[in-house]
C-alpha cells in the first residue's frame, strides 16, 4: 500500500493499493487487446456522450475535487478551484476537437501516375497510450493526458505521481460513472521503480505521454520499445525581461504572481528576471511591495497564495541552492529562510553568478533571481545559455523591442506584458532542448494520439 500524506502537515490522507508484476501484465494485456479494435467498438458519438457526462459530474463536485487536490498536492485551495474549472474546459475542448477534426483529401489526377484515383485520409487511434504524470497539478495534468486519449479512441493506462494519486484515481472512477467502459482506462501504481520502467518499455505501448522532470523523462524515453511514439513535458527556467519602456506597476504585479504562484512549483514559473538597470530601483520597490502581499501558509486557507513544497526534502534542497548563491556573492533581497518542515520563505536573489544552481537549473520553489543588465541583447545571450527552453516573456511598450526579443530568445512561446506561467489549454505547449519533446495542449495531444490513415481508390 502507498500512503498519501499532506505536504502541509504530513497527516495521512488515504492509501492506494500498488500493483505487482502479474497485475500490471493483466492490465497491459487487457488494454492492448481492446486497443487493437482501433476505436470501432467505441465510436465518436459514444465518446462525446461519456465526456459530456463527465463534465457535468465534475461541475457538480468542483469544491470537493479542489479540496482533494489541495490536500494531496499542496496547491492553495483558490488555485485548485481554478484548476478543476480549467479541467472542465479541457474536456470541452476535446469534445470540440473530436467534432471538427478530420482527415484531408490528397490531390490525384494531377499527373499521369495519379490518373483515375481518389485519395483521402481519416483519423484513427494510435492504440494503447501510457500516461505518467507529475504532482503539481494533480487534476488537470491527468485531464490533459487521459482525456485526449479517450477522445481519440485509444485505450489508456495512467500512472500518477506517487505524491498525488488520489485525484487521478477519482478521475478514472468518475469516467466510469459517466459511462466509460472499464477496459478503456486503467489506473496503475507499480510497487517499485523496476516495474514502472518495465511498463514503459513494454512493446505493446503505442504512445507514451510523460510529464515530470527532465532527468526521468529522457531516461524513460531511452527505454521505449522501437516504434513507440512519445511526448515529454519537462520544466524550464522561464526568463522574463523588463525594459525601461514599460508600466512597472503592471509588471511587478504580474511577475509576483507568475513567480510565486503554487510556491514556484510550475514548469513555466518565472524564475529568471532580467531587469534594465535604468529602472532597477523603481521596479524593485514595486516588486517587493507586491510579493509581500502574497500570503504564505496553510493551502486550505482562502487567503493563501504560497503554500508548501511537495516534500520536506525539497525545502532543504531549495535552501541549499539559495545559500550556495549567497556564499558565491549574490545579494539576498528577500526571504532565504526555512519557515517550517514544509514551507520555504518567498525569496528574491539579486545578480547570482551564472555558475550558481539557481542560474543553471529549474528551482521549482518560491525563489526568483534578478539579473540586472545594461545591454538587452547581451542579456538575451545570457538567458539562452542554459540547456532548457520553454516559455519566455518581455515587458515593453516598444514594438521593435518585442520583435527583437521574439526573434532572439530561445523559447517555444513568447508573451508580451505578461508572466511566463500564462496558459490556455487550446494553445500549443512545448518544451525545447532539455525541456521536452513534442507538443502539448488538447488538440495537439489528440493529434499525437492518432494516425492519419490514407485510402487510395482507383477507378
Amino acid at each position: 500500500m502507498l500512503e498519501v500524506k499532506s505536504p502541509w502537515d504530513s497527516n495521512l490522507i488515504d492509501s492506494v493499493e500498488t500493483h505487482g508484476n502479474e497485475e500490471i501484465e493483466k492490465i497491459i494485456s487487457n488494454a492492448s487487446k481492446v486497443a487493437k479494435a482501433k476505436g470501432i467498438d467505441f465510436p465518436p458519438k459514444d465518446r462525446i456522450k461519456v465526456l459530456k457526462s463527465f463534465c457535468e459530474l465534475v461541475k457538480e463536485n468542483i469544491n470537493n475535487l479542489a479540496e482533494l487536490a489541495t490536500s494531496e498536492g499542496g496547491k492553495p485551495i483558490t488555485d485548485s478551484i481554478i484548476e478543476i474549472k480549467r479541467g472542465v474546459e479541457g474536456v470541452e475542448s476535446c469534445i470540440e476537437v473530436l467534432k471538427s477534426d478530420c482527415g484531408s483529401v490528397i490531390p490525384m489526377n494531377i499527373n499521369e501516375a495519379s490518373s483515375n484515383r481518389i485519395a483521402f485520409t481519416q483519423k484513427e487511434p494510435i492504440g494503447l497510450v501510457l500516461a505518467i504524470s507529475a504532482f503539481n497539478h494533480p487534476f488537470n495534468l491527468i485531464i490533459h493526458q487521459v482525456i485526449p486519449a479517450i477522445a481519440a479512441g485509444c485505450t489508456v493506462i495512467v500512472k500518477p505521481a506517487e505524491d498525488t494519486p488520489l485525484s487521478c484515481k477519482n478521475i478514472v472512477k468518475m469516467l466510469q460513472e459517466s459511462g466509460l467502459p472499464e477496459n478503456r482506462c486503467y489506473f496503475v501504481m507499480p510497487e517499485n521503480l523496476e516495474l514502472a520502467t518495465k511498463l514503459v518499455s513494454d512493446e505493446r505501448i503505442d504512445f507514451f505521454s510523460f510529464i515530470g522532470s527532465s532527468k526521468v523523462g529522457w531516461f524513460l524515453r531511452s527505454k521505449l520499445s522501437p516504434g513507440t511514439r512519445c511526448s515529454l513535458e519537462h520544466g524550464g527556467m522561464a526568463p522574463t525581461f523588463i525594459t525601461d519602456n514599460t508600466d512597472l506597476d503592471i509588471c511587478a504585479k504580474s511577475i509576483a504572481r507568475g513567480g510565486f504562484y503554487h510556491a514556484g512549483q510550475v514548469c513555466v514559473s518565472v524564475q529568471r528576471i532580467y531587469l534594465s538597470k535604468k529602472v532597477s530601483n523603481e521596479f524593485m520597490n514595486k516588486f517587493l511591495s507586491e510579493v509581500n502581499k502574497l500570503s504564505l501558509g496553510n493551502p486550505m486557507d482562502n487567503k493563501t497564495v504560497v503554500g508548501p513544497l511537495i516534500r520536506n526534502s525539497e525545502v532543504k534542497r531549495v535552501d541549499e541552492w539559495v545559500n550556495e548563491s549567497i556564499k558565491n556573492g549574490s545579494e539576498l533581497i528577500l526571504g532565504g529562510n526555512i519557515l517550517s518542515d514544509s514551507t520555504y520563505d518567498k525569496t528574491i536573489i539579486m545578480n547570482p553568478k551564472k555558475s550558481d544552481k539557481v542560474s543553471q537549473y529549474e528551482i521549482f520553489g518560491p525563489v526568483v533571481t534578478i539579473n540586472e543588465y545594461e545591454n538587452i541583447e547581451k542579456a538575451i545571450e545570457n538567458a539562452n545559455s542554459v540547456n532548457v527552453s520553454f516559455q519566455a516573456s518581455v515587458f515593453t511598450d516598444k514594438i521593435n523591442e518585442i520583435l527583437m526579443f521574439y526573434e532572439k530568445i530561445n523559447a517555444s512561446s513568447v508573451f508580451h506584458n505578461d508572466h511566463t506561467a500564462f496558459r490556455v489549454d487550446w494553445m500549443p505547449f512545448a518544451g525545447l532542448k532539455h525541456s521536452g519533446h513534442g507538443v502539448g495542449g488538447i488538440k495537439y495531444s489528440m493529434h499525437d494520439m492518432q494516425i492519419e490513415k490514407m485510402l487510395v481508390l482507383r477507378k
